[in-house]
């Protein structure tokens, strides 16, 4: 009896020994695989850091190209604008130029019909200036002449100072005929101005109808 006691006592410290074994067993087990999970918790929260950070610096490089695109509609804005500026600058002048133009030319037709006006003074001028009995009438028509040919001149309108002896240029002259002349200094030169020619602003407007030497 007494031996089979002690043997009872054995089995059971060694079933004793045993469990423990088993416990520590397990706790080893469960350590270690709570081990790998909390690595795991680290990683992912690294990757997530990480993400964040991609998710910045993409935030960033899209500002910076939208930043780009911007500034490059705005420079395209400006080039437009001056484009458009400079056009109607063109525009403006180039209608400036035609509007005086314009107005030339119209003067130009007055100037034009008053010129018979002016030679038939010229011509009633110089009898009077051959005639003695009408001092009277001769200042009354030196005044209306002189007040006419003010009036013309204001317009624009300028006599060409044409002389007897001058060169004949087929730019201001129009030669009506052509007389035999004694001097030879005088072949192809004027000898008489029929009729006088006239400038509007630089312009010729008549030609001086002439005579020249031949």
């Amino acid at each position: 009896m007494g031996k089979d006691k002690d043997k009872e006592k054995v089995d059971n410290s060694e079933v004793l020994e045993g469990s423990e074994a088993i416990k520590e067993e397990v706790l080893t087990d469960e350590e270690e695989r709570e081990e790998p999970e909390m690595k795991v918790d680290d990683e992912n929260l690294s990757d997530e850091g990480v993400m964040a950070d991609n998710e910045n610096a993409a935030d960033e490089d899209s500002e910076e190209e939208e930043i780009e695109k911007l500034s490059a509609e705005v420079q395209e804005a400006k080039d437009k604008y001056l484009r458009l500026y400079s056009e109607f600058e063109n525009f403006r002048r180039r209608t400036a130029k035609e509007r005086l133009e314009l107005i030339k030319s119209a003067n130009e037709d007055l100037m034009s019909a008053l010129l018979p006006v002016m030679d038939d003074f010229e011509r009633g001028k110089k009898a009077l200036e051959e005639s003695e009995d009408h001092k009277t009438s001769k200042e009354g028509f030196d005044l209306i002449y002189n007040k006419f040919g003010n009036i013309l001149k204001q317009k624009g309108l300028k006599p060409m100072e044409d002389k007897i002896g001058s060169e004949f240029n087929t730019e201001y002259h129009e030669a009506i005929s052509q007389m035999p002349v004694e001097k030879k200094k005088m072949k192809g030169k004027i000898i008489d101005v029929v009729e006088k020619g006239y400038y509007l602003d630089e312009k010729v407007i008549r030609f001086a109808k002439v005579v020249i030497g031949g």
